[in-house]
């Protein structure tokens, strides 16, 4: 049986940037195949997505994971190269470390524990990788997840990797997620000279003005379980590149992640019926939704829960804030799904890096999830 720590420096040293695999879920196959996972990969479009599954019975549980990890930036700006998997003073460097390959690390050392010491176990473990979570994520998870629902495997519990954790392994779980709404704003106006503003019609000026109004729009208050939607730019586009020239077009990239509290076509309305007040020419190009859920209090919270506290000491608190996940695309076919993962603090940012003996904490936390689902305690 393969090291967790050196299981994800072998994934880390595969520089996956998102949608390529580049041969990580190979990895994955290689060590789970002679623990009885039968692999099937499922391709779609540029991405490549894998389903590793032992037993035929339920109940299912699934581990969810990515392979693919954001660029990197400059390499020369890294202290040590963000594909070399180094591990120094017991923090391994690279992209992915944390966010996260070191999470699919320690899920595969763990079914691979458990086979072990539970040949016969009732039930199914299942993996379920994709390159593409990074990404669109059109041709991923959500793929994955149709294929199965069309030839009714059911999905019982799933367990997401992703980085949740905070000040130490394990102290935060996601019991689920705000939903994701995003877009491209084009606002028209007419290319003129700056000298003579009164022949123009200055696109920037009214984008301007419509973001200055969603920025500053009170969405909803939340609730005792979500924060309150938040809205956000994250790019901006216009000009010609000159100096003199009011540009006849300008365009924003914008996000909103929402309380269930507000539903995705009242937001929209909203935001369409801002932009017309400001500008008589716009279009928005509305990216793949994404779906709030909460799995609430039951087996899978209390599993996850008390193995941490068992491995670590300590109880976690229950959290739906940050960012959105494949936990999105489970979740809507019954499954109760949490997430749980290394600590989030260098994720995407230069010079990622996660404990290594937290890696090995966390394998033993999945391991113990394992034993407690399906009934091997």
């Amino acid at each position: 049986m393969i090291a967790t720590v050196t299981l994800a420096q072998n994934l880390i040293r595969k520089a996956s940037v998102t949608p390529n695999d580049k041969g990580c879920q190979d990895l994955v196959v290689d060590e789970l195949r002679s623990h009885g996972f039968t692999p099937e990969f499922m391709p779609f479009g540029e991405v490549r997505n894998l389903w590793l599954r032992r037993g035929t019975e339920g109940p299912l549980f699934v581990f969810s994971g990515h392979t693919d990890v954001v660029p990197t930036g400059p390499e020369t700006d890294w202290v040590y190269p963000p594909f070399s998997g180094d591990v120094i003073d017991d923090m391994l460097h690279g992209r992915g470390a944390a966010d996260m390959k070191g999470s699919v690390a320690a899920m595969v050392t763990a079914c691979q524990r458990f086979v072990e010491t539970h040949p016969d176990h009732p039930g199914s473990v299942a993996l379920l990788l994709t390159s593409d979570e990074e990404g669109p994520a059109v041709d991923g998870t959500v793929r994955v997840v149709e294929t199965l629902s069309a030839r009714n495997e059911v999905i019982d519990w799933c367990l997401v990797g992703e980085p949740t954790s905070s000040e130490r392994l394990g102290d935060v779980i996601k019991n689920g997620r705000r939903g994701s709404l995003g877009g491209t704003l084009k606002v028209r106006g007419i290319q003129g000279h700056v000298a003579y503003p009164h022949l123009a019609d200055n696109p920037i000026h009214r984008l301007g003005r419509i973001v200055s109004e969603l920025s500053s729009t009170r969405w909803d208050e939340g609730n005792e379980y979500f924060p309150a939607t938040t809205f956000q730019v994250s790019n901006i586009r216009s000009g010609t590149g000159a100096t003199n020239v009011v540009p006849g077009e300008a365009e924003a990239q914008f996000n909103l992640r929402f309380c269930p509290d507000s539903t995705a076509p009242d937001l929209k309305a909203k935001i369409e019926s801002v932009c017309r007040q400001h500008a008589d020419h716009f279009e928005i190009d509305w990216s793949p939704l994404g779906l709030p859920y909460q799995t609430l209090p039951g087996t899978l919270v209390s599993a996850v829960t008390e193995s941490i506290s068992d491995t670590t000491g300590y109880s976690p608190r229950l959290s739906t804030d940050g960012g959105t996940s494949d936990g999105r695309f489970i979740a809507p076919t019954g499954a109760q799904v949490v997430e749980l993962g290394p600590l989030n603090r260098t994720i995407h940012q230069v010079d990622e890096v996660v404990s290594a003996e937290d890696l090995d904490t966390l394998s033993q936390v999945y391991e113990k999830v394992l034993k407690r689902l399906l009934g091997c305690t």
